[in-house]
């Protein structure tokens, strides 16, 4: 089991990445997630208060869990890489969880910018147990869910300015089983007012 928190530097396709692994709540984990943080050029990192309760409410349900900062974020080297080169990044953490841990099953997990790299990553044919698309903004091109059958949970604020509902819920209608929307009640895209509920609901996915 790794200590209550590790901090760590991960090789990645770029150079070394920033990384945080936290033991779960209670004993020895029972599966393992990855959390990706939102948009690096919009302020974006793994210590983001979204990112944090995601990676809080995941712990709680017995998983070891691996936050790290994207290529040129804080202590991790590189550039900003349009959105590829980030989600090989989350492939290379992916990989270092999976080598700590190689007979547990993995959660992928993210927060906005963070939730279309881990569903890209998933529905890569990696293996993942879900995916978990927090505050998935719906005005970029998702046509690679359409066949993608990796149980797929999308939460959502109520009042998202960047994943209104009532697109999402047009977006999840077309997306194939298994799959689950859960809406929280909250102000705007960074959950306010909602944090904890949105906890409760990554900790019960």
């Amino acid at each position: 089991m790794p200590r209550r928190i590790e901090t760590l530097f991960l090789q990645g396709p770029a150079g070394r990445l920033e990384a945080i692994l936290e033991a779960p709540e209670d004993g020895e984990p029972r599966e393992t997630a990855l959390v990706c943080h939102p948009h690096p050029q919009h302020g974006g990192t793994m210590h983001n208060k979204v990112v944090h309760r995601i990676a809080r409410g995941l712990r709680h349900a017995g998983a070891a869990v691996l936050r790290f900062n994207y290529r040129g974020v804080n202590m991790s080297e590189g550039e900003y890489a349009h959105g590829e080169g980030e989600r090989e990044d989350a492939h290379a953490a992916l990989d270092y969880l999976r080598t700590r841990f190689p007979n547990l099953p993995f959660t992928l997990a993210g927060f906005s910018f963070g939730s279309r790299i881990v569903l890209r990553l998933a529905c890569s044919g990696i293996g993942a147990r879900r995916a978990i698309a927090v505050g998935l903004p719906t005005n970029w091109d998702h046509s690679y869910l359409e066949g993608c059958a990796v149980p797929k949970i999308f939460i959502q604020s109520t009042h998202d300015q960047f994943g209104p509902a009532e697109d999402l819920q047009r977006l999840v209608d077309r997306l194939p089983e298994p799959k689950r929307l859960v809406f929280v009640e909250a102000a705007d895209h960074f959950f306010l007012g909602g944090l904890d509920q949105l906890e409760a609901a990554v900790g019960q996915a």
